[in-house]
């Protein structure tokens, strides 16, 4: 019986450390998410202005064209980037996400098109190279504060091989879109080439202004295409980053209610087997107080 309380002492002791760590993981995720959100808002107007931006310049002149606009009559190749994350403690955060690529990638060799994995995140490299997966590109070590220098980097690569003519002929994203605290949802984007809708309905954010462009609309439009790429790719990392740390806090959360639990019913657990020692005690006591009685009595 002595036993039994130590080995539940201990593990009432070991659980309570996991449920301490825990608890900690999701006070961090908690201050961290509120600056991850801040990040998202703060670049929300430069992607709303440089959209409406190009957005202009192709309404006023049809005539310009850009390499990153062409679609090939004959697609062959796609290049899917995945946003996981660095680190672990996130739920199924990584799992969803992956599980959504592997979706797109069956679609895409539907159609006859070989897709090729760019990989953000260390939780999604190390599962390509788990599975012996060649990946045309990875980066790491950014996935829970990604800067417009690591959008910039991405880009470069993705924008380079589309533009190469043994390259690729169509650019995925693969990312977790920030709902709410609550809500995340894995979304697929296709970002290149990109998709010119003619419509005669006013746009949301009001008409859009005039420009004059100097020296052409050409030359603007080879400036602007290539930042606005960019954008797309920085909003979908930062999008990722305030998911990551809602998905770890709501994880670390559950793990902690769970510890709790766990205590509780180790502790009912060590209060039983106390009592039942006390009273296998108190019954011995008992018992040989009888003996001695009844041995007494006998002498007599």
């Amino acid at each position: 019986m002595g036993a039994q309380l130590r080995q539940l002492r201990r593990r009432i002791r070991s659980v309570r450390s996991i449920a301490k760590i825990t608890r900690a993981q999701e006070l961090i995720a908690s201050s961290r998410i509120v600056k991850a959100q801040q990040r998202m808002q703060a670049a929300l107007p430069y992607e709303r202005e440089i959209t409406r931006a190009v957005s202009a310049v192709l309404s006023y002149d049809t005539t310009a064209e850009h390499p990153l606009m062409v679609a090939r009559k004959d697609p062959r190749s796609a290049a899917v980037l995945i946003v996981t994350s660095d680190r672990g403690f996130a739920g199924g955060f990584n799992a969803s996400i992956l599980r959504e690529a592997e979706a797109l990638a069956g679609l895409l060799r539907e159609r006859g098109i070989e897709p090729k994995p760019y990989v953000v995140g260390r939780k999604g490299i190390g599962w390509h190279r788990f599975r012996d997966r060649e990946m045309h590109g990875e980066w790491s070590g950014f996935s829970d504060n990604p800067s417009y220098a690591h959008a910039k980097e991405i880009g470069g690569t993705l924008i380079k091989a589309f533009t190469d003519d043994n390259g690729i002929d169509e650019i995925h994203i693969v990312y977790t879109e920030f709902v709410s605290m609550l809500t995340q949802r894995p979304k697929v984007v296709r970002i290149l080439p990109l998709e010119v809708e003619e419509s005669e309905e006013a746009p949301p954010d009001g008409p859009l202004p005039y420009y004059e462009f100097e020296p052409n609309a050409q030359t603007v439009l080879d400036r602007l295409l290539p930042r606005y790429i960019e954008s797309r790719i920085y909003n979908a990392l930062l999008q990722s980053a305030v998911s990551e740390h809602a998905a770890r806090r709501r994880a670390m959360k559950a793990a902690t209610d769970n510890a709790n639990e766990s205590i509780q019913k180790l502790s009912l657990l060590m209060n039983q087997a106390r009592q039942a020692e006390i009273t296998q005690e108190i019954s011995e006591i008992v018992g040989g107080a009888n003996a001695l009685a009844e041995a007494a009595a006998g002498k007599e």
